[in-house]
């Protein structure tokens, strides 16, 4: 337990270390429909057993308010980059403003979330050239990636691709994963991890269950993508962090393994790959 938690989460030390150890490794809970009962949402997070979470960042200005919520949440880290479906929030001066704000703050671990949607939108040389220099901060300071990647798995992996030829590939993961198992093996040889999300509980995505049974044991993470994509019961409700105790449980039933071992997993990969404490 960090020295300096609030009373709050010194309260729910209890809970945690009864409770098998989880991080939720994306959410967004900077977006309003969070306003009206975030600590409620904290409260279930803590009981859960959720020690820490991992806020994704999709453009700029969300920067100081999520830095401010991890004022308020001792347990949270954050990531600062721009959206591929965000791209009119990138200019000249948006590599430098990124660099800045992870410079300034330890508590940011990651770039992104960053990547390619070609599902909403079909300007892939825009999202390409908002992409490629936040790969390029991503290695300057040594950070790994949030990926996001629908619909555009064939120009995302040539990216990377090229870039491991040339020792300029970032660590990362392709959070929210919606791939099928020879995706997946593409993007564990790229030295990425796979983040499954509620999409796993979805009782059609048999491709998704597949990767959730094969993925190595050292290469997983869990998340939720909070407010979106709760998990089976939940599904077309508001998501939260502790949902993310359900999205373990699938995964641990599709393996043949206790929760306790997923979670156990997935937090010691979670807490690799982001630095966290």
């Amino acid at each position: 337990m960090r020295k300096g938690l609030h009373n709050g989460a010194k309260d729910a030390f209890s809970v945690l270390v009864s409770s098998p150890i989880l991080i939720d490794s994306h959410c967004h809970i900077v977006f309003r429909n969070f306003d009206d009962d975030l600590d409620e949402v904290a409260a279930r997070w803590r009981q859960a057993g959720v020690a820490s979470l991992l806020h994704a960042c999709v453009e700029p200005a969300e920067i100081p308010a999520i830095r401010a919520l991890a004022d308020r949440f001792p347990e949270l880290r954050y990531s600062v980059g721009v959206h591929p479906l965000d791209t009119q929030h990138w200019n000249p001066q948006t590599q430098s403003l990124l660099r800045d704000a992870a410079l300034e703050d330890p508590r940011v671990v990651a770039i992104g979330e960053l990547g390619l949607d070609l599902y909403r939108d079909s300007n892939l040389e825009q999202q390409l050239a908002v992409l490629r220099p936040q790969l390029d901060l991503a290695t300057e300071l040594d950070l790994p990636v949030i990926i996001h990647c629908r619909d555009a798995f064939d120009p995302m992996t040539l990216e990377l691709r090229q870039r491991q030829k040339e020792g300029r590939c970032p660590r990362g993961v392709m959070h929210c994963w919606g791939g099928t198992t020879e995706d997946m093996e593409v993007c564990l040889d790229l030295g990425l991890y796979i983040s499954f999300s509620g999409t796993v509980t979805f009782p059609k995505a048999e491709a998704i269950h597949a990767c959730a049974r094969e993925v190595p044991q050292n290469r997983f993470l869990v998340e939720t993508d909070c407010p979106f994509l709760a998990p089976v019961p939940r599904r077309g409700k508001r998501n939260e962090p502790a949902y993310v105790e359900a999205v373990a449980s699938r995964v641990a039933e599709l393996r043949g393994e206790s929760l306790a071992l997923v979670a156990s997993s997935s937090t010691a990969n979670a807490r690799r790959l982001f630095s966290l404490p």
